[in-house]
C-alpha cells in the first residue's frame, strides 16, 4: 500500500544545514589611506564525528554558528595577524565588541551625558584593529544567529566545555578553510568571553596543537569567586572596594580629592584592614569594628550605619540601589557612571541597569540595520544580542563544589608556550569584573616569574565597555594596535 501523507512526512529526514556565506567587498579611509577589504558574513555548520559500534560512520551536523569575518585586500595571508573576537553573557552576542570599537563600522550610541536618540547611527571606524589584524566575530550558539541544527537541543552548548569545544571548532574551521595556520593568531574576549578566551587557550593547545601569539582580556573575570556574593565565600567583598570607591568619586562622594588618591586608599584598605576584619568574625571588637565600619563608609560614599547592618559586606547590586537613594536614583552595575531613577525608593536591588538598557537599543538597530544593507546576509531568525535564557540556565556542572575558574588553564598554556602575551583591558567603574579582582587573579596565575613581563594592563576611567566612553574607545583602539604589533613576533 503506499504510504500516507502522515507516514511520508514521518520518513523524511530533515535536510542537512549548509553554509550561507554571503562576500561583500568595502572600503574604509584611514588617515587619507584608502584600505579594501572583504567582509564575510553568515552561518558555517559544525559538525560531529559519528562512531558506530566502534567504527567511524561520518560527520553529522550540530549546530549552525554565526560569524562575520573581515581580511584586508592585498596583504599575505600567512603573515597577516587575525584576531577572534567574541564577548561574553554567557548568552551575549559579539555585536559589543564588534561594533563597539574592533570592527571597522561602529555603532553611535552615545555615552553618560549625551545618549543617541532612536533611530541610532552607524559609523566608519578609522581606529579599527582591522589595519593591523583581520578579524573573525563569533557568536555562540544561541546568541546572534547561531542555532542548533533542527533536532538538536540548545542545551548541549549551554555550559562551560561545550562552549569551549563549539568555539573552539569554528576557530579551527576558519583558520584551515582560509590558509591560516602560519599567520599571528589571537583572541579577544569581553566579560565572560575573557574565561572563554582562557580556557580556549588551553584547550587549542592541547585538542590542536594550535598556539596563540596572545590574548586581549577586556573586562576580565577568569576566578568567578572573586566577583560571586555566594554564602561563607567574603572574597568578593574586599576585591569590589576600589571599584565601589570609584564609582562613589564619580558622583560626588569624595569632594575634589583626586581619584588616583582615592583608589590608592582603597585598594590598601581592600588588601589589608577589610579581609582581616572580615576573617575575625565575632572575634572582632567593637572598637576595631567600628573603625572598619568608618572607613569603609567614607572609601564607598554610604552611610555608616547601612555599612554597620551589612555587617561591613556590601553586596555589589546592593551598593548600585544604596549609593544615591537619597536622590532617588540608582547606578548602573555595567558601568558606575550612569544613573537613572528609581521608582519605587525603598527597594533593596534596583529595578533596571541604565548602564545596559541605555545603549542596547542603539546595538540592535545599529548591526540589525548593518548586517542586512551592508554586509547582505539576509535571515529572518531574530539577532539574539543577549540572551537571558541562556545567562539564567548555564551549566557549570564541571565546577560542582568549587568556583568557576579558567586560571590554571591559562596558566597552563603560559607555561606551555612562553610566547603567549596577555593584554587585559580594565574600567574603574565597572560593577561587574571590578578590576581589582582581575588584578588579584593575574597575581594568582601560576607561572615562573620571567613569564609575568607577558601580561599587560591597561585602565579606563570608564565601565565594563569602556569604549562607550569616547576618550577610552580612542585611547583602547590604539592599545590593542600596540598590543598586536608589539607581540606578533613579525
Amino acid at each position: 500500500m503506499p504510504e500516507t501523507p502522515e507516514e511520508e512526512t514521518k520518513t523524511e529526514a530533515a535536510p542537512e544545514p549548509s553554509d550561507d556565506l554571503v562576500t561583500t567587498q568595502h572600503t574604509l579611509t584611514v588617515k587619507r589611506r584608502k584600505l579594501s577589504y572583504t567582509a564575510q558574513t553568515g552561518r558555517i555548520v559544525l559538525r560531529k564525528e559519528v562512531h558506530t559500534d566502534g567504527k567511524f560512520d561520518g560527520h553529522a551536523a550540530k549546530a549552525e554558528v554565526f560569524l562575520t569575518s573581515y581580511t584586508l585586500d592585498g596583504a599575505e595571508p600567512g603573515s597577516r595577524p587575525v584576531t577572534f573576537a567574541f564577548n561574553g553573557g554567557p548568552g551575549s552576542a559579539s555585536v559589543w565588541l564588534h561594533m563597539g570599537v574592533l570592527g571597522p563600522r561602529r555603532v553611535v550610541s552615545g555615552d553618560v551625558d549625551s545618549p543617541e536618540p532612536p533611530p541610532y547611527r552607524v559609523a566608519d571606524n578609522p581606529e579599527t584593529l582591522l589595519v593591523h589584524s583581520d578579524l573573525v566575530f563569533i557568536d555562540p550558539v544561541s546568541t546572534g544567529y547561531s542555532r542548533p541544527k533542527k533536532g538538536e537541543s540548545a542545551k548541549d552548548f549551554h555550559g562551560f566545555t561545550a562552549d569551549v569545544e563549539a568555539v573552539a571548532e569554528v576557530i579551527r574551521l576558519w583558520t584551515s578553510r582560509n590558509g591560516r595556520w602560519l599567520s599571528p593568531k589571537y583572541l579577544a574576549g569581553e566579560s565572560y568571553g575573557t574565561l572563554r578566551a582562557a580556557a580556549l587557550a588551553g584547550h587549542l593547545q592541547e585538542r590542536h596543537g594550535f598556539y596563540l601569539n596572545g590574548l586581549m582580556l577586556i573586562s576580565s573575570v577568569l576566578d568567578m569567586g572573586t566577583i560571586r556574593f555566594t554564602e561563607g565565600n567574603d572574597q568578593p567583598y574586599p576585591l569590589f572596594v576600589p571599584t565601589y570607591a570609584a564609582i562613589a568619586h564619580y558622583h560626588g562622594k569624595h569632594g575634589k580629592r583626586k581619584l588616583a588618591d582615592v583608589l590608592a586608599e582603597a585598594e590598601e584598605f581592600a588588601a589589608r584592614e577589610l579581609p582581616w576584619a572580615l576573617q575575625r568574625g565575632s572575634r572582632l571588637t567593637p572598637e576595631e569594628k567600628a573603625a572598619a565600619v568608618r572607613k569603609l563608609a567614607s572609601l564607598t560614599g554610604l552611610d555608616e550605619s547601612y555599612v554597620d547592618r551589612v555587617n561591613l559586606r556590601i553586596e555589589h547590586v546592593r551598593f548600585f540601589t544604596e549609593l544615591l537613594r537619597e536622590r532617588g536614583l540608582t547606578t548602573g552595575r555595567m558601568d558606575g557612571r550612569f544613573t537613572t531613577w528609581e521608582p519605587d525608593g525603598g527597594r533593596e536591588l534596583m529595578s533596571d541597569d541604565a548602564s545596559v538598557s541605555r545603549i542596547i537599543g542603539a546595538y540592535s538597530a545599529g548591526f540589525n540595520h548593518y548586517v542586512r544593507s551592508e554586509l547582505g546576509y539576509e535571515n529572518d531568525l531574530p539577532y539574539e544580542v543577549l540572551s537571558m535564557d541562556v545567562v539564567r540556565n548555564w551549566s557549570y556542572s564541571e565546577f560542582e563544589g568549587r568556583a568557576v575558574s579558567a586560571v590554571e588553564a591559562l596558566s597552563a598554556a603560559m607555561r606551555a608556550n612562553p610566547h603567549l602575551k596577555v593584554h587585559v583591558a580594565l574600567g574603574y567603574y565597572d560593577g561587574a569584573t571590578p578590576y581589582y579582582a582581575a588584578e588579584h587573579v593575574l597575581a594568582h596565575l601560576q607561572i615562573p616569574e620571567n613569564l609575568r613581563s607577558n601580561i599587560e594592563s591597561a585602565y579606563y576611567p570608564a565601565g565594563h565597555m569602556m569604549y562607550v566612553h569616547e576618550p577610552s574607545r580612542v585611547q583602547q583602539s590604539k592599545d590593542l594596535a600596540d598590543f598586536v604589533r608589539s607581540s606578533s613576533n613579525r
